[in-house]
């Protein structure tokens, strides 16, 4: 499962939740997150780890933050490779978290059997925010933080997606992507 989403959509908690999910439900999880490097120092965070505490102490899951090195489309080089590793490690479930959105930040969908875009309900102009080469990759768009407050918000992006989406060129004849 590749995810990708903008800065504050809520990528690491909902990942460390959905992960405890599947590791109570006795899956074995592995989550490759991805963080941008830096274009002066070459230097990454490598934050998300320390963002999924409890994921991070269970047995049955394995965290492995990577940087990209200068690589676009979200992914590292060697990202692929990572996921195949996973799976002949025993990985059953393995979760991509992609640097992060932009109009190319996709490569991963190539990558996984399904892409989820995470959306925050309240950003602003988010359909503008977000490009279409994004949304044309998604099987699944999430919309993220829809509860309190937010509710209301949720809904409205949720159908201007729903709606924008129908614009779309579909990518398989088995498949059309949900909001």
């Amino acid at each position: 499962l590749g995810l990708s989403g903008p800065p504050g959509a809520g990528k690491s908690t909902f990942i460390e939740c959905f992960g405890k999910m599947l590791t109570e439900r006795k899956h074995k999880v592995s989550v490759l997150a991805v963080d941008p490097s830096s274009s002066t120092s070459g230097g990454s965070l490598l934050g998300d780890k320390t963002r999924m505490t409890e994921l991070s102490r269970d047995m049955n899951a394995y965290i492995r933050p990577s940087p990209t090195s200068g690589t676009l489309g979200g992914v590292t080089r060697t990202t692929n490779e990572a996921i195949l590793l996973c799976e002949g490690g025993g990985y059953d479930v393995v979760l991509v978290e992609t640097v992060g959105v932009g109009q190319s930040e996709f490569a991963v969908a190539d990558m996984v059997d399904m892409f989820v875009l995470l959306l925050p309900p309240a950003g602003g102009d988010e359909l503008q925010g977000i490009k279409r080469g994004i949304i044309e990759m998604a099987d699944l768009v999430a919309i993220n933080k829809a509860d309190g407050d937010l509710v209301v918000p949720a809904r409205r992006i949720q159908a201007e997606y729903i709606s924008a989406m129908k614009l779309l060129r579909k990518r398989s004849k088995l498949w059309r992507p949900k909001v």
